[in-house]
C-alpha cells in the first residue's frame, strides 16, 4: 500500500486530480482510497455524483463513535473508497487536530484492513503549512507527497512552503517528496517556469495536466473527465500520473 498526500495552495486544482487520479486507478483495477482533508468536504464530490460522504468529524460531533465503516465512507467511480474530514467548530477547534482525529479512528476502526486499498490518497488543503496541516507528513501517515501547483507565483510559493516544511522533516524520515504536479492556468512560458522552480528545489514535474474547459464541464455533472471521458486527451494525461503514483514505493517507517 502506497499512501500520498496531495498539497497546494487552495483553488489550485488539487481535488480535480486528485479526483481524476483515484477515477483513473479504479478504472485500471487499482483498490484506492480518498480521503479529503479540507474543511468544505468537496474533495471526493466529483467520484460521487455531487453527493459527498458524511464528514467524520461532523459524524463524531453529532452521533459519537460510526457503528461502522459504511456510516463515513461511499463507493465512488471505479470503485474508490470515499471520506472526508469535515473541520472542526468554527472558531473553537484546531483542523490539524481533527485530521489526526479521523485518520485515528481510520485505524482504530481497520478501514485499511477492510478496504485493503493499493493507494490511499490524502487531498490536503495548504495555504499555511502550520504543524497542523503538516500532520500526514510529520505523523508519518504518507510515504509521499505530491505538490499541485501552476505557474502563478502564490502558487510557487505555497509549493516552496511545503517543500521546506517536508524537509524539515528528512531527518525523521517521515514523508519524501514525491514531485510537482503542473495543473496549467495557460500562463505564458508556464511549463518552463514550473520546470526551473523543480529544478531549483531539486525535484521533478511527475504530470502535466492541461487547461481544458471540459474538466469542468463534467464536474457539473458530478464525475471526473476520466470517468465521463475515458478516451480524451486529457483523460490520458490522468491516466499516466495514476501509473506514476503506482511506481512509488512505501517507506517502512510509515504509518497504517
Amino acid at each position: 500500500m502506497i499512501k500520498v498526500a496531495i498539497y497546494g495552495k487552495g483553488g489550485i486544482g488539487k481535488s480535480t486530480v486528485a479526483s481524476g487520479i483515484s477515477a483513473a486507478l479504479g478504472m485500471k483495477g487499482t483498490r484506492v482510497m480518498q480521503l479529503g482533508c479540507d474543511p468544505k468536504t468537496d474533495s471526493t464530490i466529483n467520484l460521487l455524483g455531487g453527493s459527498p460522504p458524511p464528514p467524520i468529524l461532523q459524524y463524531l460531533q453529532e452521533h459519537g463513535r460510526p457503528a461502522g465503516l459504511e456510516d463515513i465512507a461511499r463507493r465512488g467511480a471505479g470503485g474508490a473508497v470515499c471520506m472526508e474530514v469535515g473541520g472542526p467548530t468554527p472558531g473553537v477547534g484546531c483542523f490539524g487536530r481533527g485530521m489526526l482525529t479521523a485518520f485515528e479512528l481510520l485505524e482504530e476502526m481497520g478501514a485499511y484492513a477492510v478496504y485493503r486499498p493499493d493507494v490511499v490518497l490524502y487531498d490536503i488543503l495548504a495555504d499555511i503549512v502550520c504543524g497542523g496541516i503538516a500532520v500526514p507528513m510529520r505523523e508519518g501517515f504518507a510515504d509521499k507527497v505530491c505538490i499541485v501547483t501552476s505557474g502563478e507565483k502564490m502558487a510557487l510559493l505555497a509549493a516552496r512552503n511545503i517543500i521546506t516544511a517536508l524537509r524539515n522533516f528528512a531527518d525523521r524520515h517521515y514523508s519524501e517528496l514525491g514531485g510537482l504536479i503542473l495543473n496549467c492556468r495557460d500562463m505564458d512560458h508556464e511549463e518552463q517556469r514550473v520546470r526551473d522552480f523543480a529544478e531549483e528545489m531539486e525535484t521533478e514535474i511527475i504530470g502535466v495536466i492541461p487547461r481544458d474547459t471540459d474538466i469542468h464541464r463534467y464536474e457539473e455533472q458530478g464525475m471526473t473527465i476520466v470517468e465521463g471521458a475515458p478516451d480524451h486527451p486529457t483523460s490520458a494525461r490522468f491516466f499516466e500520473l495514476a501509473k506514476t503514483i503506482l511506481q512509488f514505493e512505501p517507506k517502512s517507517a510509515a504509518v497504517c
